[in-house]
């Protein structure tokens, strides 16, 4: 079989009966592709504002407007341990209407800040805030699928979660044709309200009565312990946390990279668009292939694809021979090698969870957002005017999580159905 077996320290694997969502199959997964792209919205629209958000606020040096984007993804990261306990203790729906809630004010917040300072600490609060939707979503979708069919809607909801990254850069830039920045933040409270609304009148509790755990610090310690100890769900939690430091320091570097090396500012849009574009694609693909072949044959080819890619481009970039259409390709390939792997990656760590898939995914996040967006910011940091920092951070990124996945297969990678 293509799912792992349960570790001997878990207890019993759930065996309650899933794949039955409480919505019709396609509200559902538009439903939890919202709640999801409200995380690249945040960050996204972000991105061709910096060069203004840095002018009006006096931030002098070019790579300190990145924080803008790290300390989102911190708060991010870090808030997923509390968010998943309280939506095992309380249920899915209270925990994210309420974090939806504080999002809003967030971004409100943001848009009346007078200073460098107050604009990241309100950038903190709402990463923290936000977290509930990746948290809370993956349990609630574990609430109703496992296996490959978790994996198959993950991919599906990844294909409309993944329009954000298309639009929420055209949408900031838009907003600065016409306006100051502070509007980007006026407009995603807005969604952020409009989506709180349809998810508070049409999803129900998801949460199965039975597994309502109580809140306490002996019952939290056994979730973390099991997440982290059983060999699925660590081991590729920890191999999505490499990728997504190579995601994290693309998206730090990118408007530097587009503004500063290619002299093209009026292209960030469409070649993040165009990366953003090839993820979709390859979770669409995904969709209809992993019932199939499985999650480790394509996950695993993926990641190969993913590690020749970089190191493809990092040997172009060294020759000197890079230009603007061999960066906008290979880096939309190696989107689209992210995207197969991760997707898959997070339905395999959640295969033994379910009955615990609130903490489970809260630890899990907590891994592979705050390590990321670390590893992210280490990589942005470096960027010194080329992208071998950047494209060195990918290769280095897809090797450490081959090693990982290498030692959690046992040697044995590319298993089919």
């Amino acid at each position: 079989m293509d799912d792992p077996a349960p570790a001997t320290a878990a207890p019993a694997i759930d065996a309650r009966p899933a794949d039955s969502p409480p919505l019709g199959f396609r509200e559902f997964v538009a439903l939890i592709a919202a709640l999801m792209a409200l995380t690249a919205l945040g960050i996204d629209s972000m991105l061709p504002a910096l060069p203004a958000i840095g002018e009006s606020l006096g931030v002098a040096g070019a790579n300190d407007r990145q924080f803008i984007i790290t300390v989102f993804l911190i708060g991010f990261g870090v808030a997923q341990l509390v968010h998943g306990p309280l939506a095992d203790r309380y249920g899915r729906k209270p925990v994210l209407g309420i974090a939806l809630a504080a999002y809003v004010v967030a971004n409100i917040v943001a848009a009346f800040s007078s200073s460098f300072v107050l604009l990241l600490v309100a950038r903190f609060v709402g990463g923290t805030a936000i977290a509930a939707s990746r948290v809370v979503t993956v349990a609630l979708v574990r609430d109703c699928y496992s296996g490959r069919a978790m994996a198959r809607v993950m991919s599906l909801a990844f294909i409309v979660f993944m329009a954000a990254p298309v639009i929420a850069p055209t949408f900031g830039q838009a907003v600065l044709l016409v306006g100051s920045w502070r509007m980007i933040f006026w407009g995603i409270a807005a969604v952020s309200a409009a989506i709180l609304l349809w998810f508070w009148i049409r999803m129900p509790e998801t949460q199965h009565a039975a597994d309502r755990q109580p809140f306490s610090v002996g019952r939290l310690g056994q979730g973390w312990r099991l997440t982290l100890t059983d060999r699925y769900s660590i081991g590729y939690t920890l191999a999505s946390a490499a990728l997504m430091g190579g995601l994290y320091g693309f998206i730090n570097s990118i408007q530097q990279i587009v503004f500063d090396i290619f002299k093209r500012p009026d292209l960030l849009v469409p070649i993040f668009a165009a990366t953003a574009g090839m993820m979709a694609i390859a979770n669409l693909l995904n969709s209809r292939m992993v019932m199939k072949l499985g999650t480790r044959l394509i996950s695993h080819s993926a990641l190969v694809g993913l590690i020749v890619l970089a190191g493809t481009h990092l040997a172009i970039t060294l020759a000197g021979v890079e230009n603007l259409w061999s960066f906008t390709i290979l880096q939309a390939l190696m989107m689209a090698c992210f995207g197969l792997s991760t997707s898959n990656f997070g339905a395999m760590a959640m295969a033994n969870m379910g009955h615990i898939a609130g903490t489970a995914s809260s630890v899990q996040g907590f891994i592979t957002v705050t390590a990321g967006a670390l590893l992210g910011a280490f990589v942005g940091q470096q960027f010194n005017g080329t992208t071998i920092p950047l494209y060195l951070g990918f290769f280095v990124a897809g090797l450490v999580a081959l090693a990982i996945v290498f030692v959690v297969e046992r040697g044995r990678l590319f298993r089919p159905a």
